[in-house]
């Protein structure tokens, strides 16, 4: 099924200030989840990000939370934002059955938060190039895995492209100035 961003939420996992620097290729993930916060931010798409014990962890990285409001910052200790029973309730409530999943570590609090989301229901679609983890080959399995649960490995164009529908549009020529890289 494509993507609706009617239909979207985009939920960034984890990308935090003491453990982004450990996390494989980071400056390019934490720059594809800028530009994916830019894109939901210009089509509406609701924004979620979660932070994993932040005292241990540091707060979300500068980049992403300049991006972000107060509000869309979640606070969790659990591995799977899920098992927070405030979290599981404004996913909710939010009603947005699509969701577009980015951070880190992919096989750790981004898979199982995946893993969680896909029995509750929703779909969900993992963005290849704004994910990672420490290892490369944890975020492989974690992907790999996660596909045969039933999740989509997307890429951020597709996300976008998807959500646009069609070109033409002042949104479109506003969105496509940042896709040369």
């Amino acid at each position: 099924m494509l993507l609706q961003a009617s239909r979207s939420l985009l939920l960034v996992i984890d990308v935090q200030s003491k453990l982004a620097p450990h996390i494989h290729q980071a400056s390019q993930i934490i720059n594809n989840n800028c530009w994916l916060l830019e894109v939901a931010r210009e089509l509406g798409v609701p924004i979620r990000a979660t932070e994993q014990y932040p005292a241990g962890l540091g707060a979300t990285v500068a980049p992403i939370m300049e991006r972000l409001r107060s509000e869309e910052v979640l606070q969790k200790m659990h591995f799977s934002a899920l098992k927070e029973e405030s979290i599981k309730n404004h996913l909710a409530d939010l009603d947005r059955q699509q969701i577009v999943l980015t951070g880190t570590e992919a096989h750790v609090c981004c898979f199982q938060t995946a893993s969680e989301l896909l029995e509750q229901g929703y779909e969900v679609y993992l963005v290849d190039e704004a994910i990672g983890s420490r290892y490369q080959r944890d975020k492989e399995l974690a992907l790999e895995r996660l596909k045969q649960f039933g999740a989509q490995v997307v890429s951020r164009e597709m996300v976008a492209f998807e959500w646009l529908e069609k070109a033409g549009t002042d949104t479109f020529r506003r969105i496509s100035r940042g896709w040369i890289r």
